[in-house]
């Protein structure tokens, strides 16, 4: 099932809410994205929500997704380096591809251009649609070491540290796995995390929860009308 967001800045009255793509052209446009992310949500490892309609308890994903762009553009604009946080909840049945709500949070560095850009890309990672949607920009630090330890952080309002899952001294990784909307990934390395987010309605805090970093990969050509 593949259902389109649709996203306005001022979005937190609509009841159901989506990602629309920039159409400000006729014809084809071309887009990438290489993302790596540093995730982590309330379940335990490993989140039952990517394969289950429902999330560990059947009441809450709370998660922070702290992603940073290595390559990406839509037509003719470029998002490489940028970075953005997603937080919020999914809720507690996935069935009809409802969610329940997210912010998401700009970097300070990342342009109006790089916005809409970035609104079109996750459109097409996550085919969903939200029931609260909201955004917000802040100062984003994201770090991923060679140990497999990361850290991010968005502003005042949210951070997430992750600790690499090791069996015989190696970290543990799931391959042949779907990330939402994704078209391919190198495998979710497993991770503890501790993470926390506070604003927009929400404030949670989760210690010894799921958390993975994974690089994703996707890419198209979509007819674009005015």
């Amino acid at each position: 099932m593949k259902i389109r967001f649709a996203f306005a800045a001022a979005c937190a009255a609509a009841a159901l809410i989506v990602f629309a793509p920039d159409s400000r052209a006729d014809g084809k446009k071309k887009w990438s994205v290489k993302a790596d992310y540093i995730e982590g949500c309330s379940c335990h490892l490993m989140c039952s929500c990517y394969f289950n309609t429902g999330p560990e308890g059947g009441h809450m994903c709370e998660f922070n997704n702290a992603v940073k762009i290595a390559e990406g553009f839509v037509g003719d604009i470029k998002v490489d380096g940028c970075k953005f946080w997603l937080s919020g909840d999914l809720g507690g049945d996935f069935s009809k591809g409802e969610m329940k709500g997210c912010v998401v949070t700009f970097d300070t560095k990342v342009t109006k251009e790089q916005q809409e850009a970035l609104v079109f890309l996750i459109n097409k990672i996550y085919p969903v649609t939200w029931k609260k949607l909201q955004t917000d920009t802040a100062d984003i630090t994201w770090e991923k070491k060679d140990d497999g330890t990361s850290h991010a952080k968005c502003g005042d309002k949210g951070e997430i540290t992750l600790t690499p899952f090791k069996q015989d001294g190696k970290q543990t990784v799931i391959e042949n796995l779907k990330y939402w909307g994704a078209q391919k990934n190198t495998g979710f390395f497993l991770c503890k995390s501790s993470h926390w987010y506070k604003g927009h309605g929400y404030d949670y805090k989760h210690e010894d929860k799921n958390g993975f970093t994974i690089h994703l990969e996707s890419e198209g050509e979509d007819e674009m009308k005015k």
